[in-house]
């Protein structure tokens, strides 16, 4: 759990990583909202990274540590995501690890109340996938949260790729299993345009290996007055040249 204190205005803040302005606790006043961090000499590499938000009509600053804070390239945007016409928090971090996962929050400060609605580590844990090859060149995605299999066609792999995994029928030499990465982007989208942002985040599919990629799962998350729950979900895969 992230921890939150507050201090007042004579508070010393240093390496400060990432900033953004707006009203953020609902008195029609802009806040400043930013981060900071321990950079590491020589690298890009960020430790203690911590919410702090400035009160823009009193100057006292609310500080939160994050669960996950260390990583790089840490990045803050206020958007509103629940429809109170007050700005929320997100805040996204790059975990630097090789398959591109990054750390995600979002946070809500009305009326001077820190509250978390979105967790990324959760996100990750609630939904969980199965990729299957199956028989005719084709994979199997399925959320098993939802119960819901999404379909690839992977003929456009090629001749050599697919001779190693199914005799000449089509048919699977034997069972092959790949995996869904955790979240690697999530972006604030208003698909409607009614000022209320979603969320859109991507993960990516992993075939035999992980440079075998087959393409994403992508996500749209609604927030429904007490959380972000799944409301549209799509396969995106890539395009293959004609043999």
């Amino acid at each position: 759990m992230y921890y939150t204190e507050r201090f007042d205005q004579l508070g010393n803040d240093t390496n400060i990583i990432a900033e953004a302005y707006g009203d953020v606790n609902g008195d029609n006043i802009r806040d400043y909202v930013y981060l900071t961090g321990t950079r590491t000499p020589n690298s890009g590499y960020i430790q203690n990274i911590t919410l702090v938000i400035r009160d823009g009509r009193t100057g006292i600053k609310q500080r939160a540590r994050l669960k996950s804070d260390s990583g790089y390239s840490p990045a803050v945007t206020l958007q509103d995501f629940t429809g109170d016409k007050i700005k929320d928090i997100m805040i996204g971090i790059a975990s630097g690890g090789s398959g591109g996962i990054m750390f995600y929050y979002v946070f809500s400060d009305v009326n001077n109340r820190l509250a978390q609605l979105f967790d990324y580590e959760e996100y990750n844990l609630r939904y969980s996938y199965k990729v299957e090859f199956a028989d005719y060149y084709k994979v199997n995605v399925t959320n098993v949260e939802k119960n819901v299999v999404f379909v690839i066609d992977i003929t456009y792999k090629g001749k050599e790729y697919l001779d190693e995994i199914y005799t000449p029928e089509g048919i699977l030499k034997q069972p092959v299993e790949g995996w869904v990465d955790p979240l690697g982007g999530l972006y604030p989208i208003d698909f409607d345009g009614n000022g209320v942002y979603e969320l859109l985040g991507y993960q990516s599919i992993a075939g035999r290996y992980h440079a075998d990629s087959l393409g994403y799962v992508q996500s749209v998350l609604k927030w429904n007055g007490r959380k972000f729950y799944l409301m549209e979900q799509y396969v995106g895969v890539f395009g293959g040249s004609p043999e």
